[in-house]
């Protein structure tokens, strides 16, 4: 559970990505792009549909949406997220925004995406009021967020800083708002609850699971190049520190190999989508 306000862990969300957008877009990345047609397909994206990717990253989900004849808005609360998108794909409309003070008129889309974006943010609830004003009634929302603990992904680095007796350093958020409150054992009910409490309708959420096949090597680079909060944690530990959690590491992720110097490690996700009411 966290105890960071709103604005606080907003702020250390923007000055943590500094500096990794595109370490993220050749690591991390490659998970979050595994929803980009999901997404899509829950938000009723198609030719023609006027389109807003919220959070856009390095730019999957907008591109993706560009295959389909969508017109596409993409904004990031992150400048360098914001330009590697649109140096990554020419010709997209690229803003740099916070996604709780959009620059766009009321019901300006026919569709709102999200991909992994909702859990990074300080106030959750004031996010989708912002999304729900955007988008136009009737239309679709759609958005993604990892699991916790079946995340096993990521679980394995929290877990190795835990079992390594390494104090958690002070100054730095353990989880961001988005769920972390819920003690609901059915956490994609919660997310549903989140969402028709934000005044959307037929909301629904779908568990996706995969397993990422990486060498536990790169990914431990992944992620602490390429993730704000992973990568703040180990930039404060010492040497010592730093040794204890990767050893406990490399013993958890060898747990899931699966030969060749690969792990294949259980990734767990929830797309919720839902309409603005007509």
């Amino acid at each position: 559970m966290t105890t960071w306000d709103a604005e606080s862990f907003d702020e250390f969300e923007r000055t943590g990505w500094s500096g990794r957008a595109d370490a993220y877009r050749a690591g991390f990345g490659r998970l979050t792009t595994r929803l980009a047609e999901p997404l899509l397909d829950a938000a009723g994206v198609t030719a023609g549909t006027r389109v807003l990717d919220a959070g856009c990253g390095p730019g999957p989900v907008a591109a993706a949406a560009l295959e389909r004849g969508a017109k596409v808005t993409a904004v990031d609360a992150s400048p360098e997220m914001a330009e590697l998108a649109g140096r990554t794909h020419p010709g997209l409309d690229t803003r740099v925004a916070l996604l709780t003070e959009l620059p766009f008129s009321d019901g300006e889309f026919s569709a709102v995406v999200g991909n992994f974006v909702i859990n990074h943010l300080g106030d959750p609830a004031a996010g989708l009021a912002e999304l729900r004003r955007v988008l136009a009634p009737g239309g679709r929302l759609a958005l993604t967020c990892w699991e916790k603990e079946p995340m096993r992904a990521l679980a394995l680095f929290g877990e190795a800083l835990a079992e390594s007796g390494v104090p958690y350093p002070a100054g730095v958020p353990q989880a961001g708002p988005f769920l972390a409150d819920s003690t609901a054992p059915d956490r994609p009910s919660a997310f549903h609850g989140l969402l028709a409490d934000a005044g959307f309708a037929d909301a629904d959420v779908e568990t996706v699971s995969w397993l990422h096949r990486v060498d536990p090597d790169q990914w431990w680079t992944d992620l602490v190049t390429g993730t704000p909060l992973t990568g703040t944690v180990v930039s404060r530990l010492d040497a010592a520190s730093y040794a204890a959690v990767r050893r406990i590491y490399d013993r958890k992720a060898a747990a899931h190999a699966v030969g060749d110097g690969f792990v294949a490690l259980p990734v767990v996700a929830l797309l919720g989508s839902a309409t603005r009411p007509a």
